[in-house]
């Protein structure tokens, strides 16, 4: 967890008459992604205003209120306090109802993220549930009631802690039996080469530090030559994808990918070799973002650039 980590809420996992304080994270950081902000012609800033329909006068925060649409233009008010009340009546008591093999729930209905941390008097007991989800290889499904809403999710364990994941209701899921997916029958040898691909570039584990946004490094080295004063050219990528309506044959296609690989591997194997005995430095992992410019001089950092 990183250092900078803020606790949402402080809770209670309640199962049975054993309960464990908790406090809640964020799984997951916001504001990652390049952002553009909306500016007029002369590079000034624009504000959002909320405009009456009716009258066309702009109306200040202040004298907001919201409404339910319980019919065509015709809405039920409620004032910022009344919305409060609604609020308060959230629970801090995430209350378990039941635990499944880890494998029942289908990761469609998973939604937001969170983090649990054992809080003041709460490490014993966070520790054994933890272990004993572990051990049984379950995992917990709990009510939970937050901000005027109620949550079904699951609590599971990994080898660091427990993991809060919030999950959707039937009703939000959609199913691929409603899409009607046409079916094909595939040869042995389609599905022998199949195989073959597969495992040809199959891996253990999933390491989430193998990918990087590649759309987003490419934004961002145009940003920095914008800074630089060149001009953005239309990007080259997606030429190698098939022209729209070419019919490719599969076993050709299947073959072809696994030659493909061969090459590769063959390619890359004496490369790799040659470079680590060359430099003990050839095992550090690649910078999260390179910025190649057409140029080779090096600019000096921007000051303005976007938020990374």
């Amino acid at each position: 967890m990183a250092t900078s980590a803020r606790s949402i809420a402080s809770l209670t996992l309640s199962f049975g008459l054993v309960n464990v304080p908790v406090r809640l994270y964020s799984a997951t950081e916001s504001g990652s992604d390049v952002r553009f902000h909306l500016l007029d012609k002369d590079g000034s800033r624009l504000k959002q205003q909320y405009v009456n329909e009716r009258t066309r006068k702009v109306v200040e925060r202040k004298d907001m209120m919201k409404g339910y649409e319980v019919e065509k233009d015709h809405f039920v008010l409620f004032a910022p306090e009344e919305l409060k009340n609604l609020e308060e009546g959230s629970s801090h008591v995430i209350d378990i109802v039941s635990f499944v093999p880890l494998s029942s729930i289908d990761p469609l209905f998973y939604d937001k993220s969170y983090l649990l941390a054992p809080d003041k008097r709460g490490a014993k007991p966070y520790a054994l549930l933890a272990e004993a989800m572990r051990q049984s290889d379950r995992c917990a499904l709990a009510k939970w009631a937050f901000k005027a809403k109620q949550y079904i999710v699951q609590v599971r364990a990994n080898e660091d802690g427990l993991i809060l994941q919030q999950l959707r209701y039937a009703e939000e899921v959609r199913s691929l039996a409603d899409l009607d997916i046409e079916t094909a029958n595939v040869s042995s040898t389609e599905l022998q080469l199949a195989l073959q691909l597969v495992d040809q570039i199959a891996a253990d584990t999933f390491d989430p530090d193998q990918f990087q946004d590649e759309e987003k490094a490419r934004v961002l080295a145009a940003i920095d030559e914008k800074v630089q004063g060149k001009q953005i050219v239309a990007s080259a990528h997606g030429e190698d994808e098939p022209a729209s309506g070419q019919v490719i044959d599969l076993m050709d296609a299947l073959r072809s990918s696994l030659q493909k690989k061969k090459t590769n591997v063959t390619k890359l194997k004496p490369a790799t070799a040659s470079a680590t005995a060359a430099s003990p430095s050839a095992t550090r992992k690649p910078a999260k973002r390179a910025v190649t410019a057409p140029e080779p001089a090096a600019a000096p950092a921007p000051r303005s650039r976007a938020r990374k």
